[in-house]
């Protein structure tokens, strides 16, 4: 039995903007007020695990403890067949530069290893997220979501995060960074996890 959300408060466990901003919007019809990490000046823990459930249950466990609120995370990233699921948990890692992550860089890091591969098209990836709901007692839930599609190139699209401007879901003509966030936001990877974190804490 899944244990159930009773707060009108919580804290979500990430320093991203964007991810933030995503999570604000799908609460809001639900009553709950999101804060994130960063308002709390809270640190990032060290992502230690090589899975997308480890490194979220250590991003949730940490804010959890840190401040007494029941804290959601999230690791998400995405798989690419023709890499042999790579760039997965590392996704945010093939960004990283000394000023800051880099999606452009990243991108091209993917293209370029599926043109040496010669890897045909359509060049299948799919984006996974995992979320872990943890209360301060050390109590968690974990969920899971994806969306496939396959990844285009040249980029197109200028809204989303990530690696958006490359994938394009199934069933879709457009990319994700070409969509309207409410169009996105209704059939995401992170739609997918969230409305199993409703459907088992919050209804």
């Amino acid at each position: 039995m899944t244990r159930k959300f009773t707060g009108d408060r919580i804290l979500v466990a990430t320093h991203n903007v964007g991810k933030l901003a995503e999570m604000q919007q799908l609460f809001a019809p639900h009553g709950v007020t999101v804060v994130g990490a960063a308002e709390l000046n809270l640190p990032e823990p060290e992502e230690t695990e090589d899975t997308f459930v480890g490194n979220a249950r250590i991003k949730a466990h940490a804010a959890a403890k840190a401040t007494g609120m029941p804290a959601l995370s999230d690791d998400s990233g995405i798989e690419v067949e023709a890499l042999d699921d790579a760039p997965g948990v590392y996704t945010a890692d093939w960004a990283e530069t000394p000023n800051g992550r880099d999606f452009l860089m990243a991108m091209t890091k993917t293209h370029k290893l599926l043109e040496e591969k010669s890897a045909p098209h359509p060049r299948r990836a799919r984006f996974c997220a995992t979320m872990v709901l943890a209360w301060p007692d050390g109590h968690d839930e974990v969920f899971e979501g994806r969306v496939n599609g396959h990844l285009v190139w040249p980029l197109r699209g200028e809204l989303g995060h990530g690696y958006d401007p490359m994938f394009q879901p199934d069933g879709h003509d457009q990319t994700f960074a070409e969509m309207k966030p409410s169009q996105k936001n209704k059939i995401s990877h992170r739609a997918d996890v969230f409305a199993k974190v409703l459907k088992g804490c919050f209804e």
